[in-house]
């Protein structure tokens, strides 16, 4: 297979550096898994990795804690020389509630944590020897909380984090095919894809009253909840299969005995792009506004983070590939010849991938579950799953260090990413 100079030179030291920080991303990988913690609520896990790299600040690591104004953000940097490229990684260290890391997301935070020490230091190899053309390069990890449900990643995009970034990597974990026992790694999901999504909870208010003495003197919010399920239910039989609608009940009323003034749902809709995601939720609107017009309620929205749909770089998965099939690793660019567990999902990594160039790769684990249930949870805390994120974060290290050195590659990036 041919492998391009500019990962070649790159192969070797990438590997060495994690195998000296072995240690500390077994450590932190625990720390993360052990503590689990809900969106914006991630303090131990910001206070971990920014301990980790306070300890390595004589090695050029600049650490921000509470970045961007974000109490559970965090961003480490390291700056070699004046100007030249930016290179990102996202940690996500958010867990899900009653299960902890059942979507991994220790092992997306340890992954990344290994690639941006794996890049830093095979770069400082590079820019400090005799024939390095290297004049300058920057690299930051950027500690993303909230991805289950708050958007960290958008409360970033908005308050300038990615705004000089030219390249932008994570991967995310997915049970391990049984037909696939030996496939590492999937560069690009294709098939369902990540879908954007739109969330909101809507509250109907109506009028309490006596539920046996005077039920008529009441307007029933709880009528206005199962009116819309309902509604909606028809409705799903005339979306496209890409489309998804899915909701829970969050406040149904407080006795049986009193008419329910007010209660509340929660809804997730979900399309293929941004584009489709608009008409789609403007019919699900209808089916709550027929709710309240029906039984007489008001209605109320408020809208939670909306996740674009996922925007994959063609040259940086293909560069990913190469690399993790150069280090010997059984990698796909896509998943046409295995569907993925996380087809269909929504991540807040696509409001990046529409603003930078973004890279999203998916790698699998040893698990007898899928992803959001408690047996993925020990998988994600497994050491076969740790070490398959330190493989990924190999193959994301050399990645990053072929859009730092090498401005062919870097102009593909950029070209591909201004594609329509």
């Amino acid at each position: 297979m041919h492998i391009p100079e500019a990962q070649r030179v790159f192969l070797d030291a990438v590997q060495e550096a994690l195998g000296r920080y072995d240690s500390q991303l077994k450590d932190i990988n625990q720390k993360i898994w052990s503590n689990p913690e809900l969106a914006y609520e991630e303090y131990q896990a910001h206070d971990n990795i920014c301990a980790l790299f306070d300890s390595l600040k004589s090695d050029g690591y600049k650490v921000q804690r509470k970045a961007y104004g974000v109490e559970t953000a965090l961003e480490v940097e390291y700056t070699f020389g004046e100007g030249g490229r930016v290179v990102a990684f996202n940690a996500e260290y958010d867990a899900l509630p009653g299960i902890g890391h059942a979507c991994g997301h220790n092992l997306i935070a340890t992954s990344s944590i290994a690639a941006f020490i794996a890049t830093c230091e095979a770069m400082k190899a590079q820019a400090q020897s005799q024939s390095s053309a290297v004049r300058g390069f920057t690299v930051r990890l950027l500690g993303t909380p909230a991805e289950e449900s708050g958007g960290g990643k958008v409360k970033l995009i908005n308050s300038g984090a990615y705004k000089d970034v030219d390249a932008c990597l994570m991967v995310h974990p997915v049970p391990m095919a049984p037909s696939s026992p030996g496939l590492l790694s999937i560069a690009t999901v294709v098939e369902g894809g990540y879908l954007a999504n739109n969330k909101l909870q809507v509250t109907f208010t109506g009028k309490p009253a006596h539920a046996a003495a005077a039920p008529w003197e009441g307007i029933n919010a709880l009528d206005a909840v199962v009116s819309a399920y309902v509604n909606i239910s028809m409705l799903r039989q005339q979306i496209l299969p890409s489309q998804k609608i899915h909701g829970v009940i969050k406040n149904g009323g407080d006795r049986p005995n009193i008419i329910p003034m007010s209660a509340t749902v929660d809804y997730y809709i979900r399309s293929p792009t941004k584009k489709t995601l608009k008409p789609l939720t403007e019919r699900v609107l209808k089916c709550f506004e027929a709710a309240a017009t029906a039984t007489g309620c008001t209605l109320e929205y408020t809208w939670g983070p909306s996740y674009d749909d996922l925007k994959s770089n063609m040259p940086i998965c293909e560069s990913y590939v190469s690399a993790m099939r150069a280090m010997g690793h059984h990698t796909l660019l896509d998943n046409s010849q295995q569907k993925s567990a996380l087809a269909g999902a929504s991540t807040d990594m696509g409001n990046v991938s529409y603003v930078v160039p973004g890279f999203h790769g998916i790698f699998c684990i040893p698990v007898d579950g899928v992803n959001h249930t408690p047996q993925f949870t020990s998988g994600a805390g497994s050491a076969e799953g740790h070490k398959r994120a330190i493989a990924c974060a190999a193959g994301m290290a050399v990645v990053a260090c072929q859009v730092l050195v090498d401005d062919e590659f870097a102009e593909k990036v950029k070209n591909d990413f201004g594609r329509e």
